[in-house]
């Protein structure tokens, strides 16, 4: 063979179901719990990130592994009296072990990209009840970090407000999951772990439901 002739490589096997999906997106459920309602000025205290497992035989996705932070608030971020309350988080509580937030977004972001290349897909999407919210949290803390490259789309996401309005007539994550039949606990609510492994399964439940009904593609009827 002569030299600088191209060698044809054979391309990985991977598995495309997942990944056909959601067109090559491999969607993360993400929840934070924040000191405010700006992306920009108000501090991130707590950040959860539930992946998905995806069954090729039922086409029905369930959750997998989460991942959990608490996390510091960054030099001058503001810490709103009302946020705290209503979140019941102390940041000054040293028993938090809580952790910056390059060291939070560096550990989720490996998870995410290690899951990501096993179900064959070439970007994250964000899941998240009221997402735009979680998103421009996780955006932000991003560029504060000096992370050059986040696996999640910069503004895609799928909203389960707005799914769970579409699928359930409910757009509060705790009517909507006992519209699911989904076990939802006030008491524990308002914490990143609990809301992101909830708002996971009604993920699950809607996703799985539309395909009971006939799967993507819809299947032609009679």
């Amino acid at each position: 063979m002569p030299e600088n002739t191209p060698v044809a490589t054979q391309e990985p096997v991977i598995s495309t179901t997942f990944a056909a999906r959601f067109r090559g997106y491999f969607p993360v459920v993400i929840d934070v719990e924040t000191a405010g309602f700006n992306a920009q000025t108000d501090a991130l205290l707590e950040i959860a990130a539930t992946t998905l497992s995806f069954d090729e035989q039922t086409q029905c996705f369930s959750l997998d592994q989460t991942i959990q932070f608490n996390v510091e608030p960054f030099e001058g971020a503001n810490l709103e009296p009302a946020a705290l309350e209503f979140t019941g988080i102390d940041p000054s509580n040293p028993l938090r072990g809580a952790v910056d937030e390059k060291e939070a977004l560096t550990e989720i972001f490996k998870l995410v990209r290690k899951k990501m290349k096993l179900a064959g897909c070439q970007r994250a999407v964000m899941v998240a009840h009221n997402a735009s919210f979680d998103l421009g949290f996780v955006n932000a803390a991003t560029e504060r970090s000096n992370i050059k490259r986040s696996p999640f789309h910069p503004f895609v996401s799928f909203d389960t407000t707005t799914l769970s309005g579409l699928a359930l007539g409910q757009t509060v994550l705790a009517k909507a999951c006992e519209a699911a039949n989904i076990e939802f606990c006030n008491k524990e609510a308002h914490s990143a772990l609990y809301d992101t492994e909830k708002t996971a399964e009604l993920f699950c439940y809607i996703v799985n439901k539309w395909q009971a009904l006939g799967g993507w593609p819809l299947q032609p009827m009679d």
